[in-house]
């Protein structure tokens, strides 16, 4: 029943999308991303600057993960939502985009 619901509920947002431009529909599916992975880096890297560490994993994912994550927002983070945002994180450009985002933030 969950997964039913689930289905439909992206189905929705899908076809909401579909009147978009390609660019209004990146970026929603960005920002629903980007909703998804909040919760997670909240609980799994706690006193980590939260926008430096979002804009870093939202730049580095491709395209498939965004789906992915825009996909987890809809009823919150699953197993698949912390393994994603685990795979972004450990992308050496990623960790790039930390060191030079992330902890000035943390320094200050």
């Amino acid at each position: 029943m969950f997964r039913l619901i689930r289905h439909c509920l992206v189905g929705v947002a899908l076809a909401t999308l579909i009147g978009c431009s390609p660019q209004a529909q990146d970026q929603l599916a960005r920002n629903a991303a980007r909703s998804a992975l909040t919760p997670v880096v909240s609980e799994q890297f706690p006193g980590v600057p939260l926008q430096p560490t979002l804009d870093c994993l939202i730049d580095n994912a491709n395209a498939q993960q965004i789906r992915a994550l825009a996909a987890d927002a809809v009823l919150g983070p699953t197993e698949s939502t912390f393994q994603i945002a685990k795979d972004i994180a450990s992308k050496p450009e990623t960790l790039r985009c930390l060191a030079v985002n992330g902890l000035p933030a943390l320094l200050r």
